[in-house]
């Protein structure tokens, strides 16, 4: 039995146009939008309609494979710059999810690997490789959810920041694929608590959305509601996605995550990153080198509101993320198993197994 929600995140259809769920939007419209330009595929990144490391890098592989498709060229010399042009433009809509240079690079090599082809089998490989890209998520985000729903119990109270679902991703999630998979084995009485997610609302809109379509307890929380509601003992468990681990097992998730992890080690409650390894980066060593995405002031000022809800002279901060330090997260859920401390050894030692099974 399937308990996931009832809709698609994004796909190719045999038109070669992509859909994407506009998630700026939601909850109060659903609407699919229908992209196969290049500019129109980065806005819909930049904007937050398509969302989530892991559909990040699924949207990326497409765009890549339109780009290829778009470039008037009659051999590789002439093809390749301009196919390049275009995979530094994309990659620029978010700097900090690294599963989009991920999948730009993965395409990049893949076309480069099979330069001495006609470009019209070139095209044709890059398509492919799409496809498999995003079939590859569904399977991932499978077995994370096997892993994690081992750490589940009937009647667990769990919080999650930001969305990290199906939403976020092809199918099941990171983050909440413990849950669906949990529930799909059987598990009850599963009670989810949505931190709102400031400035964006992604847990209210999204997370509340996707999970209360599948029919689950769901109540939403304001973010600085984490330490009263731990601190009523309903909190078992935290689950939390993230856009980029560094080879220590820091991690870079919505802002907001960080804090979130002091106070559950003041509380001791347990919290778990969930993430496929194709969002660890191993070539940045620690947190402190993770570059943060600043965003639009008015996302904090004026979103959401009727009329701006801060002086017109008022400075804002505004990153997208912020980096939890690797000892506060007691194990970070891939689809190769649970990693635990020391982060610096996991985490090379499933990265090598990953390769040594390519």
């Amino acid at each position: 039995m399937t308990l996931l929600p009832n809709f698609e995140t994004i796909f190719l259809r045999d038109d070669d146009v992509l859909v994407v769920l506009d998630q700026v939007l939601l909850p109060n419209e659903v609407k699919y939008l229908e992209l196969t330009e290049q500019k129109d595929i980065w806005e819909a990144i930049y904007k937050l309609r398509v969302r989530g490391a892991p559909a990040i890098g699924v949207a990326a592989a497409f765009a890549a494979y339109l780009a290829a498709k778009e470039i008037a060229a009659y051999d590789f010399e002439g093809f390749y710059p301009e196919f390049k042009k275009k995979l530094d433009f994309i990659n620029s809509s978010r700097p900090t999810a690294v599963n989009l240079s991920w999948a730009l690079g993965r395409m990049e090599k893949l076309a480069q690997k099979n330069r001495e082809k006609p470009l019209d089998e070139i095209r044709a490989i890059l398509r492919k490789e799409a496809m498999d890209i995003r079939r590859e998520d569904i399977a991932v985000c499978r077995k994370i959810g096997e892993y994690g729903a081992g750490l589940l119990s009937d009647g667990m109270g769990i919080l999650t920041h930001c969305n990290a679902g199906a939403l976020a991703t092809v199918k099941y999630g990171t983050a909440l694929s413990p849950l669906y998979v949990g529930m799909e084995n059987g598990l009850q009485n599963l009670r989810v608590f949505c931190d709102e997610t400031r400035p964006l609302l992604q847990g209210a809109r999204l997370t509340a959305f996707e999970l209360t379509s599948a029919g689950v307890d769901t109540t939403v929380i304001c973010d600085n509601m984490a330490s009263s509601i731990m601190q009523t003992g309903s909190i078992d468990i935290i689950l939390v996605g993230c856009d980029r681990v560094a080879a220590n097992g820091d991690a870079a998730n919505k802002i907001g995550t960080s804090g979130l992890a002091i106070i559950a080690r003041h509380y001791g409650v347990p919290f778990y990153v969930c993430c496929p390894t194709s969002t660890i980066d191993t070539a940045t060593l620690t947190g402190d080198a993770i570059h943060i995405e600043q965003r639009n002031p008015e996302e904090v000022t004026e979103m959401w509101y009727e009329r701006r809800m801060a002086p017109m002279k008022t400075e804002v901060y505004n990153p997208a993320f912020d980096v939890t330090n690797h000892s506060l997260i007691t194990g970070i859920i891939t689809e190769f198993g649970i990693l635990r401390p020391p982060y610096n050894e996991t985490i090379k030692r499933v990265m090598d197994e990953k390769k040594q099974s390519l």
